[in-house]
């Protein structure tokens, strides 16, 4: 079975601090129909360099850019999305965080599960 892989890249580029080498990739369409994207955080895709750093908004902002680009570029768009899974560090953020995801998100009714 074939899978389409975009935006491959290998951890020992992306973080050469770190000893690892994993092949990776930014997304997955499988079977043709399926795409599953890699966890997205305020970072430029193109560039690999961390966006709006201590502004929680503005990183959820970078992140939603990039599910956009991703499924568009896997021939896609955001209203495909069928789950959500959203990862928090401080409870706190959660209502910026949502604030822009609703924004993004709006008629699209995902299945959603924050952590």
């Amino acid at each position: 079975m074939e899978h389409k892989r975009i935006r491959t890249f290998n951890t020992k580029d992306t973080y050469p601090e770190q000893a690892i080498s994993n092949d990776l990739c930014q997304a997955v369409v499988a079977r043709g129909q399926m795409v599953f994207l890699r966890g997205q955080i305020g970072q430029n895709l193109d560039t690999s360099e961390s966006v709006c750093i201590g502004d929680v908004a503005g990183q959820t902002e970078q992140a939603m850019q990039n599910i956009d680009m991703l499924m568009k570029e896997c021939g896609g768009k955001l209203e495909h999305i069928c789950k959500l899974t959203v990862y928090i560090s401080d409870p706190r953020f959660r209502e910026d965080v949502y604030r822009v995801i609703g924004r993004w998100l709006q008629g699209v009714f995902p299945v959603s599960t924050g952590i």
